[in-house]
């Protein structure tokens, strides 16, 4: 089973407050304690270092003589709209060799843009990392980013704490159930809202449950008897969908027309059904689907078995939800570098749960790792599991995989269908890194302090 937290975080806001600020706000870690967020007492100096470098817009320290001497720092540019929204737009062609003197020899500016989407992921992030990955490592990552121009991506938190994320809001503010009886019960909305990609793109025209795109997690026990009471607040009708859930009673099923009218605008509608088996399962939209689920009515459906197997542990986890439409290539409703890393400690084991609500298949490729698939739509696959480094996941499916962390590093992890990852302005999309430190300390400082 997941290690549960053993020291919570006490946020310096609200959730509420955090959704309405340009700071950490939520995001997809997991209830279930995918970050294990320690408190402020006895975190290592790598907190105190990476809490000053968020006070400052300056930084405070410097990274030494600039890799690229008399090299000004680039500005930092938003991914072209065609890269980043429209999926069917094939990349431009790549630049020739420039010879403006504010680009490095050699370079084009591809190269600088593409550069500063990557310093704009790790933010002000940047100078812990040399108590977290030691001097060595330390300098080749000055020299790759450029560190000695003092950019200005140096005094800004990194880009997936900029935006509201559902990972933070799962495991700051998880949905919780009442209980009638012996029946849980939860209480969502249905609603439209603002939703940005990035922290550099004009937001977009989203619907969500409880205005989150991916909606908030459900959370289950094998067996539990389950009641979730929707509330529209859209213009438009829709109904919800438990994907891969086996119901006793198919009147619960969420298709309109088929198993129920559609819930109207205003109208409040319940689901009420036996989680009978366990896994990662998903609920979304099955009305206008292609419009409604496509621009942000889906959420993760966990059930965790009652009476876990032995050997199916795991210390953090992840929910991973890809869609393809709304904002273009997306993972938990926004594009790279705005996308939360997986984070993990050396030792320990991480669970990924993929879940694809969108309309392509796509490939995930982890660099220098191995992913062991032990899960598919939610069926233990026991002796049938096997290792890959990628797994590609059909719309509609779910692949539960674990990854034991026993290097350090910042791994690429992406989809390997190359344009919806990588253009003309560098990396955007359906890329995410996994964050591999030394010390379960180093992981509850970076949190602690992205958090702050």
């Amino acid at each position: 089973m997941p290690v549960e937290p053993t020291a919570p975080v006490t946020p310096a806001a609200s959730p509420v407050e955090l959704e309405q600020t340009e700071g950490p706000a939520g995001a997809a870690f997991s209830r279930r304690g995918f970050l294990r967020v320690a408190g402020a007492a006895g975190l290592t100096s790598v907190a105190v270092s990476l809490a000053a470098c968020q006070s400052a817009t300056t930084p405070a320290w410097s990274f030494g003589a600039p890799a690229t001497p008399g090299a000004p720092a680039a500005t930092a540019a938003a991914p072209s709209a065609a890269a980043t929204i429209a999926p069917s737009v094939a990349p431009s062609a790549s630049a020739a060799p420039s010879v403006d003197p504010n680009i490095p020899a050699g370079w084009t500016s591809h190269d600088v843009a593409a550069r500063v989407v990557v310093r704009r992921y790790i933010g002000n992030l940047a100078p812990a990392l040399k108590g977290i990955y030691g001097d060595a490592a330390f300098a080749k990552l000055v020299d790759i980013l450029g560190a000695g121009d003092n950019y200005p991506e140096l005094g800004l938190k990194p880009s997936f704490v900029q935006v509201p994320q559902v990972v933070l809001n799962d495991l700051l503010a998880p949905l919780k159930a009442t209980v009638d009886g012996d029946v849980k019960v939860f209480n969502l909305t249905i609603d439209e809202f603002d939703q940005k990609i990035d922290e550099m793109k004009a937001p977009v025209k989203a619907l969500g449950y409880n205005a989150q795109w991916p909606g908030p997690t459900i959370r289950v026990t094998e067996g539990d008897k389950v009641r979730v009471v929707f509330k529209n607040n859209l213009k438009e009708t829709t109904g919800v969908h438990f994907h891969g859930v086996e119901f006793a009673d198919f009147f619960q099923d969420g298709v309109p027309f088929v198993t129920q009218k559609p819930i109207t605008p205003g109208e409040t509608y319940t689901y009420e059904f036996t989680a009978s088996r366990p896994g990662s399962l998903m609920y979304h939209s099955h009305h206008n689907a292609t419009d409604q689920v496509g621009r942000g009515l889906l959420g993760a459906f966990i059930v965790d078995p009652k009476k876990p197997a032995a050997d199916d542990k795991y210390d953090r986890e992840y929910v991973w939800i890809s869609n393809d439409s709304l904002g273009g290539f997306t993972i938990n409703g926004h594009g790279f570098p705005a996308v939360v890393p997986v984070l993990a400690a050396m030792g320990e084991t991480v669970r990924v749960r993929f879940m694809n609500e969108g309309t392509m298949m796509h490939p995930w490729h982890l660099h220098g790792y191995k992913m062991k698939v032990v899960a598919r739509d939610g069926y233990d696959l026991g002796s049938a599991s096997f290792y890959c480094d990628t797994l590609g996941v059909n719309p509609g499916e779910r692949y539960d995989v674990n990854i034991v962390a026993d290097r350090p590093g910042v791994w690429a992890f992406h989809c390997h269908i190359l344009p919806h990852v990588e253009g003309a302005d560098g990396m955007f999309g359906m890329v995410s890194t996994l964050l591999v430190v030394p010390e379960k300390a180093h992981v509850d400082a970076i949190v602690a302090a992205l958090l702050a």
